[in-house]
């Protein structure tokens, strides 16, 4: 019979380790020669675009501050973003002013419901809807708004209009932003031999800048229906001594969300790099 084979005890555990790390050492000594390899890895986009040859930026029901016309500066940026990323065809037209659009609507929805309740009998108002700001300061004045992307009669005669197109609309909220607490910075010392040492320092500061949240609707100009949307925010603050404008805030925080808006229409490259060992 054979003996049974000895179990690893913690010694050799330790032994094996420390000859792994020699040998592992004694192979760098004999210079093994790195390499960094670039390489892309495709993503696949999220929305199934191939039915359509032709993409509408619609507009967007839009507000918070009023030094940038953000549904005008929203479209112009999405339209250039995707001529240059995108085989979709751009159609070039007027943004859609999608908030008077969605006062109008309520406003014959409420004349049909009052011509229909003096049919039926009084009214009870338990149906009735919410009202429109008329203009939008922060976030909860959009939410009723959100009914217009699902008038999916609207959006398929906008989309009869031009020829059945993908069509992207939403809501863009531009708002200024302040707060207010600790921040660590590094702060460069030296000693009294001229050593330098980097030393993390902790104050208390006041800044202020802008936050935008941009809901991306993404509709089926074919029957009107939502495809897909996506909501962002992102927010970018300042000392209050720097006076940065309105316009340049919002270009760069939309710098930061058009690669997740193009990856809801088309494919993507993540590049990067991997170390080979010779």
């Amino acid at each position: 019979m054979n003996a049974p084979r000895p179990r690893p005890t913690s010694r050799n555990l330790l032994a094996l380790a420390v000859m792994s790390t020699l040998g592992g050492a004694l192979v760098a000594g004999c210079g093994v020669t790195t390499y960094e390899i670039p390489i892309e890895t495709p993503i696949r986009p999220k929305l199934d675009v191939t039915p359509f040859q032709r993409v509408l930026i619609a507009g967007f029901v839009a507000g918070g501050t009023d030094d940038v016309d953000t549904n005008q500066e929203t479209v112009r940026l999405l339209r250039s973003q995707l001529r240059s990323k995108s085989s979709l065809r751009i159609i070039d037209a007027d943004a859609l002013p999608l908030m008077s659009i969605a006062q109008d609507q309520q406003k014959g929805g409420a004349e049909s419901a009052v011509e229909q309740g003096s049919r039926d009998g009084p009214s009870t108002g338990i149906d009735k809807p919410m009202s429109l700001p008329g203009q939008i300061r922060e976030e909860k004045d959009l939410e009723p708004y959100e009914r217009l992307f699902a008038n999916t009669a609207y959006w398929k005669r906008i989309g009869e209009e031009y020829q059945n197109p993908l069509i992207v609309t939403g809501t863009v909220l531009f708002a200024p932003h302040s707060r207010a607490g600790f921040v660590s910075r590094d702060v460069e010392q030296y000693d009294s031999f001229g050593r330098r040492r980097v030393v993390p320092v902790r104050s208390y500061l006041e800044r202020k800048g802008f936050v935008l949240r941009p809901k991306f609707v993404f509709i089926d100009g074919r029957t009107g229906a939502t495809m897909h949307s996506e909501s962002y925010r992102e927010e970018v603050l300042y000392s209050v001594q720097q006076n940065t404008p309105a316009l340049s805030s919002y270009f760069e925080l939309m710098d930061r969300l058009v690669p997740n808006f193009l990856s809801a229409l088309s494919s993507q490259k993540v590049r990067g790099t991997r170390v080979l060992l010779m």
